[in-house]
């Protein structure tokens, strides 16, 4: 059964900036949005050393710490394992229409460039891919070398979107807490969930 048209995948990788991703998954909740959640191993390590979150080993557990986090509603948050390949993410038949990987890592920039599908998150945007479905990528890395940007540039041919944590600065940020927003922000427009996040060029 294919997953219901609000929900969206989100993956949060081992790059820094795990705020984005923490930060899109609160709005998305907020939005009474479906959200299927991937954290890679490694991304737990830098939230755990970006932010003051403990997260649980256990993914069930962890769907519970951010349900409580955020205020998510039952049944709303579902977190997968690196290796749960019984997950709807892991088919076309059973995938949402949309998912994003916030932030990407260079790392998982290859995996998806070359078809490697090593585990969950890596075999969820791959099926994004195959079936032409929405796909996000926010690398947060610099400066680029060659192979990152060969890798970006195949990703746009395959039809991803490569969107990197760049904030603007035209609506002069006064905290971290601003600059983490205006990514957001641009993200949410991708996906088409209203935001109030960050003011828009030419706006009022």
């Amino acid at each position: 059964m294919a997953a219901p048209a609000d929900t969206v995948t989100l993956a949060i990788t081992g790059a820094s900036g795990a705020q984005y991703g923490l930060r899109l998954l609160e709005c998305l909740l907020q939005a009474d949005r479906r959200v299927y959640l991937m954290v890679s191993k490694a991304a737990r390590v830098v939230i755990g050393t970006e932010t003051d979150l403990k997260l649980p080993p256990q993914t069930g557990a962890t769907a519970d710490y951010f349900a409580q986090l955020y205020g998510a509603k039952p049944g709303q948050l579902s977190v997968f394992g690196d290796d749960q390949w019984t997950a709807p993410v892991a088919s076309g038949s059973g995938a949402p229409s949309r998912m994003v990987v916030c932030p990407c890592s260079t790392g998982t920039l290859s995996s998806l460039a070359t078809g490697a599908c090593n585990n969950l998150i890596e075999r969820a945007a791959d099926v994004a891919l195959k079936e032409r479905r929405q796909l996000i990528l926010v690398p947060r890395e610099a400066p680029y070398h060659e192979v990152h940007l060969s890798n970006m540039l195949l990703l746009t041919r395959m039809g991803a979107t490569i969107l990197p944590a760049s904030p603007g600065f035209y609506n002069r940020p006064r905290s971290v807490e601003d600059m983490v927003d205006f990514v957001v922000a641009r993200i949410l427009d991708h996906l088409g969930v209203a935001q109030t996040l960050a003011p828009r060029w030419g706006g009022d």
